[in-house]
């Protein structure tokens, strides 16, 4: 019986694996050999396959070839329904690669053959990307949009594509002449370091064009067409870039356009290539994203050995595009800016040496009109970025203060020659007028600007009202509708003895910008605190920067730093207690004695509404005598200016002119 029943196991078995032997058709190997293909492929390391008709490596080394240009990204490849047809079959091969934040889908079929009991891929380009011959390889190129353009008031273009010339030695054009005595010449001609150039000139290749230096093509020029042409191999070729009207206007604060350099490109994480245009510092930084909207990409399959000047005939460019992802256009920066204001500034702070600024603002609007820094300030954004000592103009936080406190106007107040504090001893400006000493009302004191009155009234004002007070006139708070980087000021809440004593004269550690300063002035011309605004869309488009911070970031590596060692204040959110129009109209009226009787009465000559001014000059530093800061604010109907001078002696008469000079050509 157990004889029988084994016997029949092992028939059983027998019929068994005869069945299975005859279903086996070869599709099981067929389907692991795809599938090893494709995981192979999508990790671009074939050498692991077996090939009909190619050694691994030398398709490895072909396959990587063909994905050279859009490394580092790999594929994902996954397999279709396999196709068998005797000792052969075909398999479709899904990939799918990420490019950008697109993606790039394409079927292609890869053809297997048994060889004894192995499955071999018969290797072909076409199983790559469909239609790839021998030979061919894919390209990728990326087409960046015309960035788009910085607006000024009504929508001026302060910033859009102008015309330039690259000008430089192209190489084929040489023909017999020598390339580094032609660059050498060039270089003398443009004003480039003869020496830098030859080397680059000499390290590029037989069919470059390698550029010295880009001009604005304008007409008359310092360097002609025939000059460049006079120099064998000299080229000037037309272009167009994003460009301020004149090369000076607002540049701190717009910032400039350029190719990325190989740094910004090393931490751009893959966002930036060679050649890609960005903006640095300023607006055109902080606002990249939105003007340069989003680079278009096209992926071709070309020859591997396919010349530039092949590509250069549209007529005969053999490429053929496979994927593309179109580029989207960037948005236009709105800013406030008056291009008639910001020049005239510019020209009014043309040949003061050291670090200067001309603010100028709308005070019904907050509107800034002109923010220039002057030459002096190499570069550095003095305008809205400067932390400096304010000196007198500062007293009009302290008469806010004071105000508060029950004085008016016509309080009198005691102008002594000197005051001590704590052993120190402080004084009025050179040259403060006798007559002016004594009982004095407090618009007086403040028209001439009296140090020791308001140093007088430390006691009755605090230093947490005078933050106060400096909130309230719209300094030392966040600016959250100027949309750029800015300093609004730095007042303490806590300040004793010399520090206190210091502070009433907008010293010690009090700090502001010019532009907190226009602010302060455009306060008092608004009746209520100013809140500025630069821009006007800068949420205008998705990718654009973040609310940008309100406090001040640090110095081009050739900038003027502002001159103060003191650690800024974080600023107030807002006023707590905002001016009120009669304690606006007590200030705007001891701002106006400063022209009519006190010490820039030479504003009275300023055509147009009365001007209302305050003078202030700041000591810094350890000279002695110390060098000083000069200052002066004004208002002029609708229009509050701030005047800086770094190292300008007396507010009155080096600011003073400056901002007189401003007013008149204003209009």
């Amino acid at each position: 019986m157990g004889n029988t029943k084994n016997l029949s196991l092992a028939l059983i078995g027998l019929i068994l694996g005869t069945a299975l032997v005859a279903c086996d058709d070869g599709r099981g190997g067929a389907e692991a050999a795809a599938k090893q293909l494709a995981s192979a492929v999508a990790g671009l390391d074939v050498r692991p396959v077996a090939f009909d008709g190619r050694d691994s490596t030398v398709a490895n080394d072909h396959l990587n070839q063909v994905f050279k240009a859009l490394q580092p990204v790999k594929p994902s490849v996954d397999t279709g329904e396999l196709q068998l047809d005797g000792d052969t079959a075909q398999i479709p091969l899904n990939y799918s690669w990420k490019i950008e934040s697109s993606e790039w889908k394409y079927t292609v079929n890869a053809q297997l053959r048994k060889s004894g009991d192995k499955w071999l891929t018969v290797w072909s380009p076409g199983m790559l990307v469909p239609d790839l011959a021998e030979g061919e390889i894919l390209s990728k190129a990326t087409q960046s949009p015309q960035r788009a353009d910085i607006l000024g008031a009504q929508d001026v273009q302060l910033v859009t594509y102008r015309p330039v010339i690259n000008v430089g030695i192209d190489k084929p054009q040489l023909g017999t002449a020598d390339a580094a005595d032609s660059a050498t010449k060039l270089a003398k001609l443009v004003g480039a370091d003869p020496a830098a150039y030859v080397q680059q000139v000499e390290a590029s290749g037989p069919e470059a064009f390698v550029p010295a230096i880009t001009l604005r093509d304008t007409a008359g020029r310092a360097v002609t067409d025939a000059e460049i042409a006079a120099i064998p191999g000299g080229r000037a070729i037309k272009d167009s870039l994003p460009l301020a009207p004149t090369r000076n206007f607002a540049r701190a604060v717009l910032g400039t356009v350029g190719e990325a350099s190989a740094e910004q490109i090393e931490k751009s994480d893959g966002a930036l290539t060679a050649g890609d245009v960005i903006g640095t510092g300023g607006l055109q930084q902080q606002y990249d994203a939105q003007l340069r909207g989003t680079d278009g990409i096209v992926i071709r399959v070309q020859r591997a050995d396919l010349t530039a000047a092949e590509i250069r005939d549209a007529a005969t460019d053999p490429r053929r595009t496979v994927f593309e992802i179109q580029a989207t256009a960037g948005t236009p920066l709105k800013t406030t800016l008056d291009p008639k204001l910001q020049q005239i500034a510019e020209d009014t702070l043309a040949g003061v040496k050291p670090a200067s600024a001309i603010v100028a603002l709308r005070p019904s609007t907050g509107a800034v009109l002109a923010a220039a820094s002057g030459e002096g300030s190499n570069g550095y954004n003095t305008a809205m970025l400067g932390q400096y000592a304010p000196g007198s103009t500062f007293k009009v936080v302290d008469s806010l203060a004071m105000l508060r406190n029950g004085l008016t106007p016509e309080s009198k107040v005691e102008c002594t020659p000197t005051l001590t504090v704590d052993g120190r001893t402080f004084k009025n400006a050179e040259g403060y007028p006798k007559d002016s000493l004594g009982s004095v009302t407090l618009r007086d004191a403040f028209a001439h600007s009296c140090n020791t009155a308001f140093m007088a009234a430390r006691d009755k004002v605090t230093q947490a009202q005078l933050e106060s007070a400096a909130t309230s006139l719209g300094v030392a708070v966040e600016a959250p509708k100027l949309g750029a980087d800015a300093f609004l000021g730095s007042v303490p809440a806590e300040a004793e003895g010399t520090d206190h004593a210091a502070a009433m004269i907008g010293q010690g550690k009090v700090l502001m910008s010019p532009l907190a300063a226009a602010i302060m002035a455009g306060s008092v011309a608004k009746g209520a605190p100013v809140s500025p605004v630069l821009v006007l869309n800068p949420d205008a488009a998705a990718g654009a920067s973040p609310s940008p911070s309100e406090t001040a970031s640090a110095p081009p590596a050739d900038g003027a730093a502002p001159s103060s060692t003191v650690t800024a204040e974080a600023p107030a959110p807002a006023a707590e207690k905002p001016l009120t129009k009669a304690e606006a109209a007590s200030l705007a009226d001891m701002m106006r004695a400063v022209v009519t009787s006190g010490h820039a009465g030479f504003l009275a000559e300023v055509p147009g509404a009365p001007v209302g001014a305050k003078t202030g000059t700041a000591e810094f530093g350890n000279d002695n005598p110390p060098k000083t800061h000069a200052w002066i604010i004004a208002t002029h109907g609708d229009l509050a200016v701030a005047v800086f001078v770094e190292d300008g002696g007396l507010g009155a008469t080096t600011s003073g002119p400056l901002l007189k000079k401003f007013l008149t050509a204003a209009g």
